[in-house]
């Protein structure tokens, strides 16, 4: 197990998550076609190129989001986390395009017993995504259900 327990978390506890990705087109091309979203942004380079301010196709952010939160979960709740309770203040500042290396960061900002649980408490992160060039270009914050350490018998 990888992810730490609800009691061996503190408020302001902030994780530098070792992995980072580069987003490749395939994988911008891939989650699009997955998900049903033709949005012209995200598929269309000549239409890019001559009609947006970006000049290029900019990376789903749906994509983007759930990369940020992915890569926290081995540091964070990987086997600890019962179930997850919400994505709140969802922003991408930035637009990430093919190429991009992501890497994130999670902050602890918030830890409560669980009313209905005895054996958990509600964990809510704070996850930032930068680029290479260390713009922020993803923040959200997210509530989880997270498991106590077992009391030894």
């Amino acid at each position: 197990m990888a992810g730490l327990y609800f009691d061996e978390l503190t408020v302001g506890q902030v994780f530098q998550h070792a992995i980072r990705r580069t987003i490749t087109e395939t994988d911008n091309v891939w989650f699009s076609a997955i998900t049903h979203n033709p949005a012209q942004l995200h598929l269309d380079e000549e239409y890019c190129r001559t009609e947006t301010e970006f000049g290029q196709r900019i990376v789903n952010s749906a994509f983007t989001l759930g990369l940020m939160v992915g890569i926290s979960v081995g540091d964070t709740t990987l086997g600890t986390a019962i179930a997850n309770l919400g994505w709140d203040e969802v922003r991408f500042p930035k637009p990430l395009f093919h190429g991009d290396t992501v890497r994130v960061e999670s902050e602890v900002a918030e830890l409560r017993e669980s009313k209905s649980r005895p054996n958990a408490g509600i964990v809510t992160f704070i996850h930032r995504a930068y680029n290479q060039h260390g713009d922020l270009v993803a923040h959200c914050r997210r509530s989880g259900l997270q498991r106590k350490r077992p009391v030894a018998p």
